[in-house]
């Protein structure tokens, strides 16, 4: 059965009829960085991924993670198997500036090595989108938002104004893969402190986004760089 592609409205539809029923709903997203983690000693050799300007760029502790890390790959690949929406960029598409061989063809290889085939995609780029949406706010009104990511004071100090009026109960600073067991922890303890989280923490949020709907029961969304495009106009 070939996958679903949602536009942008049909990603709002899930997303709304998931908040609305109260249940567990994922939104997560494939790009250059979870295809390299995923190909760690699975389609390239660790030697050939630590040469890769994005794997250089972690292990100078600019991506959250370090490699290699085999943890990590196999959790990323198994969020990507249960989450319910997984954005994965187009064929061809320039939106993220990384290297074409890092792009749409290694998705669909390292998707094929560990038996990847998400019922439902759209644009690996949709978060870009939804954060300058009044919809994707909308949806929010009322609701109890847990913020996870680095820049954890200023992205709230934005979010609780205008034009965003979000409740955020908690906003948990997340810098590194070894918070992941820890923010976890705290989300099942307290999933009765909110309604939605919004996860911008580079590729742990594919883990940290379909865990939360998966242990605490609720609509957790990959955010990506939309906390940019709010804090600054832009993705980058």
């Amino acid at each position: 059965m070939s996958p679903i592609y949602l536009e942008m409205d049909g990603v709002l539809d899930q997303l709304e009829a998931a908040v609305r029923d109260k249940r567990p709903f994922s939104l997560v997203r494939v790009g250059d960085g979870e295809n390299i983690v995923m190909s760690q000693e699975t389609v390239w050799s660790t030697e050939h991924v630590l040469q890769e300007r994005w794997a250089i760029k972690a292990n100078l502790g600019q991506k959250g993670l370090r490699l290699p890390n085999l943890q990590l790959r196999d959790e990323v690949a198994a969020s990507l198997q249960r989450a319910d929406i997984v954005g994965v960029l187009p064929h061809g598409d320039s939106t993220i500036k990384a290297p074409e061989h890092l792009k749409r063809q290694l998705t669909d290889t390292v998707f094929a090595h560990f038996g990847i085939a998400p019922a439902l995609t759209c644009h690996a780029c949709v978060n870009r989108e939804l954060a300058q949406v009044p919809r994707f706010w909308n949806m929010l009104a009322g609701k109890r938002v847990l913020l996870v990511t680095r820049e954890i004071e200023q992205l709230r100090a934005m979010l609780v104004q205008e034009p965003y009026h979000l409740d955020i109960p908690a906003a948990l600073p997340f810098d590194s893969w070894d918070q992941m067991q820890e923010t976890l922890q705290w989300i099942q303890t307290n999933q009765d402190t909110f309604d939605v989280a919004l996860f911008s923490c580079g590729v742990n949020a594919v883990v940290l986004a379909e865990r939360t709907a998966a242990l605490a029961g609720k609509v957790a969304i990959d955010f990506g760089k939309a906390n940019n495009i709010i804090l600054k106009g832009r993705a980058n």
